[in-house]
């Protein structure tokens, strides 16, 4: 089942140097897809043309429920309030407890404010408000590059764990990382 269809999509900051011309994509449940490439190539430009805050030039992009990671958990928290009732904010907490043994978190964690955890535990915090949203496409940009490399491994399989669910199209520059998980790879 289709959940993320892009057709024939033209996009520049200028009409004179477009970084997308003629770009379609098509990612179904279950499936997830890398986009690689080097600084300033596209890659979270085709994040914000897909949630629809930069509008293409032409073309088509359609999309079921989105769910997305930044890769800066500080810039996707407000400073002021505990992380519990952000994620009460936006999503059940049906699934909650599941989530925290699989990403090795206390409840207690929750309790607090963003900048009383460390990077990678944010992180994992926002991983757990994407999944909990139940989205059927879970955008991520860079959702392992502020976790160390035990961790980053711990996070990619419980998001893997829930790939029949969603589909998933990922940023990184970590081309290993793209190979280990992807289905297909998108350079840019």
């Amino acid at each position: 089942m289709s959940v993320l269809s892009i057709e024939g999509l033209d996009f520049g900051y200028s009409k004179d140097a477009l970084l997308y011309k003629d770009f379609s994509l098509e990612l179904n449940k279950g499936e997830i897809k890398t986009v690689v490439g080097p600084s300033g190539s596209g890659k979270s430009t085709l994040l914000e043309l897909i949630v629809g805050n930069l509008k293409p030039l032409s073309g088509r992009i359609s999309s079921g429920r989105i769910s997305q990671v930044f890769q800066d958990p500080y810039s996707s928290f407000h400073d002021s309030y505990s992380i519990i009732n952000q994620i009460q904010d936006v999503a059940s907490l049906e699934g909650l407890e599941f989530f925290l043994a699989e990403t090795g978190l206390e409840r207690e964690l929750l309790d607090k404010k963003p900048f009383e955890l460390s990077g990678g535990q944010l992180q994992r915090c926002s991983i757990i408000r994407a999944l909990l949203m139940k989205p059927e496409l879970l955008l991520l940009d860079e959702p392992t590059s502020a976790l160390d490399n035990v961790i980053q491994l711990d996070v990619m399989q419980l998001l893997l764990k829930h790939l029949g669910d969603v589909a998933m199209l990922m940023i990184t520059h970590e081309i290993d990382l793209a190979q280990w998980c992807s289905d297909e790879i998108i350079e840019l």
